[in-house]
């Protein structure tokens, strides 16, 4: 199967410049491929990974790979997708993230090229950057882009600094184009306007034909976007986030959502999920170790199932029944969600009975809460698994 058929069966494509002419340039390569990720936090969460798994099956079938780390463009901070100007961040919280976020690309490109865009983007000189590269972009279609449209529709603010992010990520593929033949670059589905605007500008400036791909913009069936929850997004550093919590965003994960994330999120071939599907359950606990294991490793995902299971330890079995409460609810207010207790003070009974049971802790505080999966036991023999929604 053509890398761009692989690409497309598991869900990483979503539109492509010129899909026949790449095609035929793959067939015919190696050519270079390169993604960006800008600093502007310390850590990529679970959304950021799409590009550099993309990046990875495109590496596997015989591209070249460069990953750029924005040091100079996150001192502007892309526009796109916000309602409002990003913060601006310091010289050295931009160095302490983009020396983060080099660790965790080697994770995932392992033999990629990682560049900063500061070594070309810092040293222009303003006037030279405005007639040799602005002179080549309309203000017109820029307005047209839907990040800048939305904003003014909105009558949201947009900055000067961040009109000209589009300017300097086009910049950024001519400099790779330049320096090491680079003709592809891939990114999310909302970088579309800014990579072809790459594109045209490698076509003006030195003649040459690029292309560019951009994966979907992953929701959730419930509407979110993939790896941000109410509590805070799925990071990938496991001090913010730990192996076992990473792993239990996954294991709740809507039953609808798990082919298309075993797809994206694993290295399982096609044929192996398909036979995963078969039982929903079974597909969905493959889905949370193979996510896991490919950020934090397989020893450390088996752990965190380890841990999992061990959470409905005590008697509860696959029939024990099961309630959805909201992260941080309070034991008591889920004893009644079960049916455990008719009432808020029947349930406080219970536990200052010693009758409730969180897994095999005993409840004592009445102001308890749950934040993460756990079989809620009220005496002996009524149990619930209570997950968690987002």
């Amino acid at each position: 199967m053509h890398i761009i058929d692989q690409l497309k069966a598991r869900g990483f494509v979503h539109q492509i410049t010129d899909e026949a002419a790449l095609r035929s340039a793959i067939d015919a390569g190696p050519i270079t491929v390169y993604v960006g990720a800008d600093p502007t936090a310390k850590s990529l969460h679970a959304g950021h990974l799409l590009p550099l798994l993309c990046l990875r099956w495109l590496t596997q079938a015989g591209l070249e790979p460069i990953v750029i780390i924005g040091g100079g463009t996150a001192m502007i901070g892309d526009p796109t997708g916000k309602d409002k100007t990003r913060d601006l961040l310091s010289d050295s919280e931009i160095a302490a993230n983009k020396a983060a976020l080099s660790a965790q690309v080697r994770l995932f490109a392992p033999n990629a090229r990682i560049v900063d865009n500061a070594d070309w983007l810092c040293g222009l000189g303003y006037l030279a950057f405005l007639r040799d590269i602005g002179a080549h972009f309309s203000v017109n279609r820029m307005l047209s882009a839907e990040t800048f449209k939305q904003r003014l529709d909105r009558e949201q603010g947009l900055s000067f600094i961040e009109f000209n992010y589009t300017l300097l990520q086009s910049y950024d593929f001519l400099e790779l184009y330049r320096r090491h033949a680079c003709r592809l670059q891939i990114g999310g589905q909302d970088q579309w306007f800014n990579i072809v605007s790459g594109c045209d500008l490698i076509r003006r400036v030195e003649g040459a034909e690029t292309w560019g791909l951009t994966i979907p913009l992953l929701l959730m069936s419930d509407g979110r976007k993939m790896g941000k929850t109410a509590g805070g997004a799925w990071w990938l550093d496991p001090e913010m986030l730990s192996p076992y919590h990473y792993f239990q965003h996954w294991l709740n994960v809507a039953d609808a959502d798990v082919e298309k994330l075993l797809r994206l999120y694993s290295y399982l071939d096609l044929d192996a999920i398909a036979a995963l599907m078969a039982d929903v359950r079974v597909a969905k606990r493959a889905l949370a170790v193979e996510a896991t294991a490919v950020v934090h490793g397989r020893e450390a995902a088996l752990a965190a199932d380890e841990a999992a299971k061990a959470v409905f330890s005590g008697g509860a079995t696959e029939d024990t029944p099961q309630i959805v409460c909201a992260a941080g609810v309070t034991v008591i207010a889920a004893l009644v969600q079960a049916g455990f207790s008719k009432s808020n003070g029947e349930a406080r009974r219970l536990i200052e009975g010693g009758a409730v049971r969180l897994g095999a802790e005993v409840v004592t505080d009445l102001k308890a809460e749950i934040r993460e999966p756990v079989v809620l036991w009220a005496g002996k023999k009524r149990a619930v698994r209570v997950t968690l929604e987002d």
